[in-house]
């Protein structure tokens, strides 16, 4: 069917002045239109940039994820026997967890020495306080060999003691070696032979455990 015009515009084909203001009619609804469409597209371009503001305020997927001990440093979220030992040193509570306080601390201790104010536990800061960053990244590595293991507050008390919770710690002649100081003929007296200072925390944890119901603590009398 074919369209039809309504009975104003007819009239407005009749009378030339009618017809120009019909033109003018028609060509400032249109721009209406336009600037209507414009303003809907500029809201929609402002709630995205809002959204994503609101994503990263939130720790959302675009933010830096939590540090885990990968990249060779100790900073919030980092746990574990290293931990324990910042956190002695800087004087906070020795849970293994470092959160809030512990980060405090860190920044405290990093303003003191004139270091680079982070919070974060670096080499340079790591240097200052005299830990090794060496179990953070052993740790993050999984430990190996069928995982992590739970082991009695005194044989943690006793790698404390022996090389600072470092299982890659060596004695000055050599002898000496890994978390708890095993010389290679004991070492291999409960699993296979090797460097102790090579092997997995985990492992090092196994054997030390094996060790201690074998012998209790007189493998360490210095320590025990």
């Amino acid at each position: 069917m074919p369209a039809t015009c309504p009975a104003e515009d007819v009239d407005d084909l009749v009378h030339p002045e009618r017809w120009e203001r019909s033109r003018e009619r028609s060509a400032s609804r249109r721009l209406g239109a336009l600037r209507r469409r414009r303003r809907q597209r500029g809201s929609r371009s402002v709630a995205l940039v809002l959204a994503a503001a609101l994503t990263l305020g939130a720790g959302g997927a675009l933010a830096a994820p939590a540090g885990d001990g990968s990249d060779g440093v100790l900073k919030k979220g980092s746990s574990g026997p290293v931990v324990v030992q910042l956190q002695q040193k800087l004087g906070v509570p020795a849970d293994g967890a470092f959160g809030p306080q512990t980060e405090r601390a860190v920044r405290r201790y990093q303003k003191q020495k004139g270091l680079g104010v982070d919070g974060v536990v670096g080499p340079q800061t790591a240097s200052a306080l005299g830990i090794s960053l060496a179990t953070a990244q052993a740790q993050s590595r999984g430990g190996g060999g069928g995982g992590s293991v739970r082991t009695p507050a005194i044989l943690d008390s006793i790698a404390q003691c022996e090389s600072g919770g470092d299982p890659t710690a060596i004695s000055p002649d050599g002898t000496y070696r890994g978390k708890y100081q095993f010389d290679r003929q004991t070492w291999a007296a409960y699993g296979p032979a090797g460097d102790p200072a090579r092997a997995s925390e985990a492992e090092q944890d196994r054997r030390a455990l094996k060790l201690y119901k074998a012998r209790g603590t007189s493998p360490w009398p210095n320590c025990a």
